[in-house]
């Protein structure tokens, strides 16, 4: 019997991508009613993406009813920080499925996830790309469970309906049960703050553990709850992020006042927690997209694992979490982080 709950994690070179793929295609192929799919990137050329293809158009030809959502922005990726995606939609119309592309701006279509038949869910920070399945740090979690599945369901549909990020995730989810583990399922922006005062509450209590696996760093309640904790040294903390869009970050901040109050409270967190990053290539037309983009926290024996920042932007945008309190995949996740801090050692430094 399969396990409920798996998570896969993925780093740079250490997975060929027709192992995703396969992954991917397996979790597909048994659906027997419908595939809902929230894709904010979608580049799988060659093989690998006539593969996928074949898959979604299998179910298809089964009678499942297929349906992708991703995310449409006219922006130049220029003016954009982290840069849109380079989803080409006349690829996906030639899967000959319904498909709506739900507006970029202001704020991101940013889902990575799968409802399969109401009953299963895949989803975590990975894009369906050949960069993010072969040249980033990323994780993966499908859960088999109704109850979660529907909640997902539910956030589909008011995306497919509405076709707008703003007013879609305004509903609670109570934790539930599933394989023995607690599992709560957040959406943003309906509740974004929400699930970072929940985070930073989650980091606020932890007596054992915290580890974090995140791009950037930059939602308020997270970062002075990081900044408390690691000022009182009151627990085992320790994180990996991308070290190039922190630098950015600050960059940023420095031509935003209204934002000044957090860069000292994020050098504080990068050098007391022993933060290290992970220097990917800056964002350029035709650049390697080698982004350190695992969205994981663990506290104690609860994971946070979806397609969320911590950051203020994630908030705003559409994304989702998993919370799952189960002391064996948190061990996992936490494992996960620790072997990413020890490939990118270097400590994050920041500009003066």
């Amino acid at each position: 019997m399969s396990r409920p709950i798996t998570v896969r994690t993925l780093v740079q070179g250490e997975q060929p991508p027709e192992q995703t793929a396969a992954t991917l295609i397996a979790f597909l192929g048994v659906a027997t009613r419908s595939l809902d799919l929230a894709l904010y990137d979608v580049r799988l050329p060659g093989a690998v993406g006539d593969a996928v293809a074949g898959a979604l158009r299998a179910a298809k030809d089964r009678g499942v009813v297929v349906r992708i959502a991703y995310n449409g922005d006219d922006e130049p990726p220029t003016r954009r920080f982290p840069p849109p995606p380079s989803t080409a939609p006349a690829i996906l119309e030639q899967l000959g499925l319904p498909l709506k592309a739900i507006p970029g701006e202001p704020d991101l279509m940013h889902h990575k996830y799968v409802v399969r038949d109401r009953e299963a869910v895949w989803t975590g920070s990975t894009n369906w790309t050949l960069d993010s399945w072969t040249l980033q740090e990323n994780a993966i979690v499908t859960i088999q469970s109704g109850q979660v599945a529907e909640a997902f369901g539910r956030n589909f549909d008011e995306l497919w309906a509405s076709e707008r990020v703003q007013g879609s995730g305004a509903f609670d989810v109570p934790p539930v049960d599933v394989g023995g583990a607690a599992v709560r399922a957040w959406f943003c922006p309906g509740r974004g703050e929400a699930l970072s005062h929940r985070i930073a509450k989650a980091i606020g209590s932890a007596r054992t553990r915290v580890r974090i696996a995140s791009p950037v760093l930059t939602a308020g309640p997270i970062l002075g709850t990081l900044a408390e904790v690691v000022a009182e040294e009151r627990v085992d903390i320790a994180g990996v992020c991308d070290a190039t869009q922190i630098l950015q970050v600050f960059q940023q901040w420095r031509q935003n006042p209204a934002s000044a109050w957090k860069a000292p409270l994020l050098e504080r967190v990068l050098a007391g927690a022993h933060f290290t990053g992970k220097p990917s290539a800056p964002y350029g037309r035709g650049s390697v997209h080698d982004y350190m983009h695992a969205k994981v926290t663990v506290a104690d024996d609860t994971a946070f694992i979806g397609s969320f920042n911590l950051s203020r932007s994630g908030e705003l945008n559409a994304e989702n979490v998993v919370e799952i309190r189960d002391a064996a995949i948190a061990t996992q996740l936490a494992t996960f982080v620790d072997a990413l801090r020890a490939r990118y050692p270097s400590p994050v430094l920041v500009p003066h």
